[in-house]
């Protein structure tokens, strides 16, 4: 059975909210469109107003724009396929997670850090479809050489990629991989997710 209507909005067990339902993450960007000031201020505010434990805020940011040696420096260490589709996307955002506090707490001492940074990045996500972009996170990167490119220190850990820009064309993709960017969207059913539920 499809779990995808042919725009591509999920089909779900139970109600969501659209915004939610028809939230995937492409591959194929429009290679000239760009995000203004006011979208990229958009996509940061709604990261900065996640939850956070303790209010402690656990993340940080590196944010660069096509066409800026940011985004160059960012897309360099993004690692196998990534390298061959993300240069096309407007914005790459590194997502990072403050491990531990400034001064001499240990690494590691923040151990919620990539949580709530994730929460900040669903947010951010969830902001770009709402601005009518998509966004796609990637896990695939070098991390200890992107802690090196910004110079971040140890308490600093990159943990995400995330391209946003405006959707286009598969056939813009490699021809091997254009089926991937229209196959239907899946998910384990629920009652494989939830180990208990009263």
């Amino acid at each position: 059975m499809s779990t995808v209507t042919p725009d591509r909005q999920a089909l779900t067990e139970a109600p969501i909210e659209e915004i939610l339902s028809m939230r995937w993450s492409p591959r194929s960007f429009d290679p000239r469109a760009v995000v203004t000031d006011e979208q990229v201020g958009s996509l940061l505010e709604a990261a900065r107003w996640a939850s956070s434990a303790s209010n402690v805020q656990a993340r940080r940011f590196i944010v660069g724009r096509r066409g800026t040696e940011t985004f160059d420096r960012i897309e360099r260490h993004l690692m196998g396929f990534n390298r061959a589709w993300a240069p096309n996307a407007s914005l790459l955002v590194l997502a990072v997670a403050v491990v531990a506090p400034e001064g001499d707490g240990p690494v590691g001492a923040h151990r919620w850090a990539e949580y709530d940074l994730g929460q900040s990045m669903a947010n951010l996500v969830s902001q770009a479809h709402a601005l009518g972009l998509h966004a796609h996170p990637m896990g695939g990167i070098e991390v200890a050489a992107l802690q090196a490119e910004f110079d971040l220190p140890e308490r600093f850990l990159p943990v995400t990629v995330t391209a946003v820009g405006t959707v286009a064309s598969p056939d813009l993709l490699p021809e091997k991989h254009r089926e991937r960017e229209t196959a239907a969207r899946t998910r384990l059913p629920l009652d494989e997710l939830v180990l208990v539920r009263d």
